[in-house]
Parts: C-alpha cells; sequence; structure tokens
C-alpha cells in the first residue's frame, strides 16, 4: 500500500524526448538519469518507439519506494499447516420451523474445530456416487444439558424449570416476549434418541465461560410436547434453531429412502479423513398432524341410548395457524380425517374413523368391546389421531375418558 501511493505520488511528472539511433541498448523499464534545473530525476522508461530517431516515454520514479519500511526485524518462523478434524453434524426431523422452508425437509447442524469455513455436503443411495447437496456456512450453536431438564406445561411459560447448558461456540442473548412469540431463540433438545422437544427461552444468562442458564421457557413448541415425556438427562443435546441450522433440499418423494451422506471442508476432497461418514433416513415429520386437544369427557347424546359422543379441537401444522387475525385455522391437509382408537387397558378394542372433529361410540360397539354398556364411572381410554394423506397418522392425543 505504501508503495502504491508513492508510485501515484512520483509518477506525476513524466517526460518525452529522443535519443540518437547509438542509445539503442535502453529498453522499457530501463532507469536512466536526466540531469534537469541542477538536479537528477530518474525516469523510468515506459515505451520506445523507433523512427529516424529513437523517441522514448517516461515517467518519473523514487527508488526509495521500492526499500523495506522501516521497523524492527521480524524474527523467521515456520509456518503450521491448519488441520481440521471430522465435524460434528446431527440431522434433525422437526416440524417446519420457516416460511421458507418447505414443511417435509429436514434440517442439519454443524459443527468443526477448528471451522473450515464451509462444510461441503454429499449424498448417495450406496456407497458411491456421492453427489453435492448444499454447502453449510456457519457453524450452529450447539451443547449439551448441563442439568437435568424435567417435563414442564405448554402453552403457558415455564417458570417452574431452568436449563444450564455448555456450548463451545457462539454466543446467546435475552429476548423481548415480543420477539419470542415470533420463534426468537428456539432450542432443540434431544430428549431420546432421534426425538426432539422444540422450547423457546426468554431470559438467558451468562454463568460462566461456554456456559448458560436459560429461563422463562415456551415448551413443546411446533407439536412436539410429546417428547417430555420423561427428564432430559445432562449430556442430552441442545442446539439453537436459527439460519445456521441448514434444510436439506429433499423433494417428497426422497422421503423414506436410507441416504448415505459424507459431510466435510468444502476445501478438501470427498475422500480426504476429514470427512464424516453418516446415514439418514428423512422422514417428513413436517408433514404430520399435530395432535389434537381439548378433548371432552363423552357425551351421552348419541342416536340410541348409552351412546357416547367424543370431541375435541384440532391443531394446524401450518405456520399461519399462529396467527390471531384468522378465525378457523387452516386445515393444511387434503382432506380432514381422524381414527380414535379405543382401549380397555392395554389392550386396543376398536378404531372409529371419522371427516369431523368427533366421534361416536355406539352402544353396540361398547358392549362388543367390555362385554355391556359402559355405566357412569367407568372409563377408557382413547388416542386420537389426525390423519396425513402423504404419511397417515400424525401425533396422538391420549387421554383417559370417564363415562
Amino acid at each position: 500500500c505504501r508503495r502504491a501511493l508513492v508510485e501515484a505520488w512520483v509518477g506525476r511528472e513524466t517526460a518525452t524526448f529522443r535519443l540518437p539511433p547509438s542509445r539503442l541498448a535502453l529498453d522499457p523499464t530501463d532507469v536512466v538519469g536526466l540531469l534537469h534545473d541542477g538536479r537528477t530525476l530518474q525516469l523510468r522508461i515506459a515505451q520506445t518507439t523507433d523512427t529516424d530517431a529513437r523517441s522514448l516515454d517516461c515517467v518519473r520514479q523514487d527508488r526509495s519506494a521500492y526499500d523495506l519500511p522501516p521497523g524492527a526485524p521480524r524474527p523467521a518462523s515456520i509456518a503450521r499447516p491448519v488441520v481440521f478434524g471430522v465435524p460434528d453434524a446431527v440431522f434433525l426431523d422437526l416440524p417446519q420451523l420457516r416460511e421458507d422452508v418447505p414443511a417435509h425437509r429436514p434440517f442439519l447442524a454443524a459443527t468443526a474445530q477448528p471451522w473450515p469455513g464451509q462444510l461441503a455436503v454429499f449424498r448417495s443411495p450406496a456407497l458411491d456416487g456421492f453427489a453435492f447437496l448444499t454447502a453449510v456456512d456457519g457453524q450452529a450453536i450447539m451443547g449439551t444439558l448441563a442439568t437435568v431438564l424435567y417435563p414442564g406445561p405448554v402453552s403457558i411459560f415455564d417458570l417452574g424449570n431452568s436449563m444450564l447448558i455448555d456450548v463451545a461456540t457462539g454466543t446467546l442473548a435475552s429476548v423481548t416476549d415480543l420477539d419470542l412469540f415470533g420463534g426468537a431463540n428456539a432450542f432443540g433438545v434431544e430428549t431420546s434418541p432421534g426425538v426432539w422437544e422444540i422450547l423457546q427461552a426468554a431470559k438467558v444468562e451468562l454463568v460462566s465461560a461456554g456456559r448458560y442458564k436459560l429461563s422463562r421457557l415456551l415448551r413443546g413448541q411446533r407439536g412436539t410436547e410429546a417428547a417430555m415425556g420423561n427428564p432430559t438427562p445432562i449430556g442430552a443435546r441442545i442446539m439453537a434453531l436459527d439460519d445456521r441450522t441448514v434444510p436439506l433440499s429433499i423433494s417428497e418423494s426422497e422421503i423414506g429412502i436410507p441416504w448415505n451422506w459424507r459431510i466435510g471442508p468444502s476445501s478438501r476432497s470427498l475422500t480426504d479423513p476429514t470427512y464424516l461418514a453418516a446415514a439418514f433416513t428423512p422422514t417428513g415429520r413436517g408433514l404430520l398432524p399435530f395432535a389434537p386437544v381439548n378433548v371432552e369427557q363423552p357425551w351421552r347424546t348419541g342416536r340410541a341410548p348409552g351412546d357416547l359422543t367424543i370431541r375435541w379441537v384440532r391443531r394446524s401444522r401450518d405456520l399461519s395457524a399462529d396467527s390471531w387475525e384468522i378465525g378457523e385455522p387452516p386445515l393444511a391437509e387434503t382432506t380432514e380425517a381422524y381414527e380414535v382408537d379405543i382401549y380397555n387397558g392395554v389392550a386396543l378394542k376398536r378404531t372409529l374413523t371419522t371427516g369431523t372433529p368427533s366421534a361416536l361410540y355406539t352402544a353396540t360397539q361398547q358392549t362388543a368391546d367390555f362385554g355391556a354398556a359402559l355405566t357412569a364411572g367407568q372409563s377408557f381410554t382413547v388416542r386420537i389421531y389426525q390423519l396425513s394423506a402423504r404419511l397417515g397418522r400424525g401425533a396422538p392425543a391420549i387421554i383417559t375418558l370417564f363415562t
């Protein structure tokens, strides 16, 4: 930079002159001295033109511009090669998180120490013939639980639970409730292998280097409340679900295919030992309907005495269903259809089908299932599923009903 500035400043002065043919030895880039007004100027020949006389176009230069800049000498050192390790990558089959990502696409979260700048993702249905799918430009914020996470309430703030988490890279911060309701500070917690609870945290505190305390939680977001069945142990994975969690651009026809994956630094070849080999089969989790809610105790308002009517409220997996401006949430399915499993204890007795958020359990069916029509005070268990035309049953609503 210093040399370029000096060259630009000194090079404002140019000269053009002619020499006899005897000075044929002068060529472009040669430096000549010109005595002018009692001082000698250094001129670099830029161009020569040979006619009856030799014409030279020159530009002034300063030899000192090419000297080393002043300063203490730096000791010689041997450059250390950068060694990349195998990345840590996690595939996530989750409900739809963003409107710009189709519901059926899974996500990939990846990190590496040191971070190579970019990871390349390849896939193949076999163990060869891998094709490039996408690139990961930023490492995800991934960590582990440092305390046990217990189940909590849904649809309201969980003020009884808090989480201590350890992360190796990245920073976290608190958000306002308004930002939280807009989807900020979402995390995925692996409550059991391959099962993820999505939660959000409004309050984030830095406890020590790389350790955060998350509180004021919203639990079981996006239909993942069933993942809270048991306490989540220390060491369970947790990761931030932000724009560094990369969607994998697969088509719906590729759901259920057991793909083989290779993930590694994009600057290295696919056969480099820094590439991670993994197997993952996308299931299209984002296309599954959410579990129905508000299952009412059965009403004796059937077609005949003893008939029971079971009612519930459906939910929508569509992201627009969270809007306060719409009346009826969008269906997000081809048709509205449900299946209701009737249990006596752990024994499945019957499956009812219906196209509305209610089902009729007749006295005749009760007699066939329990030996007699159910009377006041008796109970039975139901599992209610909304159906997807693409993948079948969604998440169940499980409840014990009393007649």
